[in-house]
């Protein structure tokens, strides 16, 4: 989670420039593996302090890596080292709620009021007339609090990290915060990301269940599937080894700083992840593949409208998809926290997933971020349209 919108959507241009090479790439049983590392090191160069790239196939598992976890030291990247994994939790959140729309336990169209009465009120905002799906979807019309300054100092300033990096925040400040401004558009009417939404959804996962979200997506996702590399931290503010460490260059000043230590209750249940590219990959299988979600709850997760401005682009519930320059799409949700930056995706199949990690983001205007992302993108469409040896 981070001030900004993740910037990883490429355009036209791009994917068609990345086409001739992503068309060709072999898989790890066939070669795959080289392009692996050659498009992980094509990242660092554009500007990634480290990267660590994990692509699963028939065939089996690549993994590669490039740069530095820690700049201190100069020990390099590990392909196995934790981060904060940012955004990519709302597919864990998300899976949850749509669990419990299976249960008969909640509903899709059951309005944040019925949950949550009263909580989402004033300047416009109306907790009568916003349905889960549209918190799930980011057709709410919800502000996002993390655009807020006051609230999310650490966001924006190397002394905003520092005076801020050990805050407890607690959902209900972060929602009453972003519902004190303006509705982004009318409920349903447009797509407009936002953190607070998520927020929202794991407020009314606790009214529903009893329990923490944490506790709910714990028990019915992480522990299920032996995901024992990915925790939700909470006011925890330190990595389990192995780590890489995370350098955010913020834009006020230029000034790159290391981020690794933050208390991620600032993110709540929008950015609140700690993992490594293997149980990424392993999660997004199993969710494509039908083994955490019923046909019909995992047909409304991937109901997708278009995503404004990002042609061929579309957001489902807690998913995205992005076209590949091999035809077809692919399914994800990367994020990005103070110092991280992380993509992911899986074919529409869940035969092959790829989770690229790195733990740098540069909000300093330069263009170095644009061109990692580009780079990621380009890695991802590589990985994704290479062919099963």
């Amino acid at each position: 989670m981070s001030a900004v919108r993740r910037r990883l959507s490429a355009p036209v241009a791009a994917l068609a420039a990345v086409a001739a090479l992503a068309a060709a790439a072999p898989a790890p049983g066939d070669g795959g593996a080289e392009i692996l590392r050659r498009d992980t090191a094509a990242v660092h160069r554009a500007g990634a302090v480290g990267v660590a790239a994990v692509l699963d196939t028939p065939s089996g598992t690549a993994a590669a890596r490039a740069g530095e976890a820690d700049l201190r030291t100069g020990a390099p990247m590990r392909t196995d080292a934790h981060y904060r994994a940012g955004s990519t939790v709302k597919t864990f959140v998300a899976t949850v709620a749509l669990q419990l729309v299976g249960e008969g336990r909640l509903a899709l169209d059951d309005t944040v009021d019925r949950w949550l009465p009263g909580v989402v009120s004033g300047h416009g905002n109306d907790g009568r007339r916003i349905t889960v799906r549209q918190l799930l979807q980011h057709t709410s019309g919800v502000p996002g609090y993390t655009g807020i300054r006051e609230v999310f100092p650490a966001g924006y300033s190397a002394r905003g990290y520092y005076e801020n990096r050990f805050r407890h925040y607690t959902a209900e400040e972060l929602v009453a915060a972003a519902v004190g401004r303006p509705p982004n558009s009318e409920p349903g009417v447009a797509y407009r990301y936002s953190n607070t939404n998520y927020v929202l959804i794991a407020m009314i996962i606790e009214r529903v269940t009893g329990h923490p979200w944490r506790t709910e997506v714990h028990d019915r996702v992480i522990r299920p599937l032996g995901l024992t590399g990915t925790t939700l931290p909470g006011d925890h503010p330190y990595l389990p080894a192995p780590y890489s460490h995370g350098y955010h260059t913020y834009a006020e000043d230029g000034r790159r700083v290391d981020t690794t230590v933050f208390n991620s209750t600032a993110a709540d249940a929008s950015g609140d992840l700690v993992t490594t590219p293997y149980d990424v990959n392993r999660f997004f299988r199993a969710l494509i593949t039908g083994r955490l979600l019923r046909p019909a709850e995992l047909d409304e997760m991937r109901r997708a409208v278009p995503i404004p401005d990002e042609p061929g682009r579309r957001a489902g519930l807690g998913l995205e998809t992005t076209p590949l320059s091999c035809g077809g799409f692919y399914w994800h949700h990367g994020g990005n926290a103070l110092g991280y930056s992380s993509e992911n995706g899986v074919t529409t199949d869940g035969r092959r997933a790829v989770t690229v990690s790195t733990n740098s983001f540069d909000e300093s205007g330069t263009g170095r971020q644009e061109q990692a992302d580009q780079a990621v993108k380009a890695l991802i469409d590589h990985a994704l349209c290479g062919r099963d040896g």
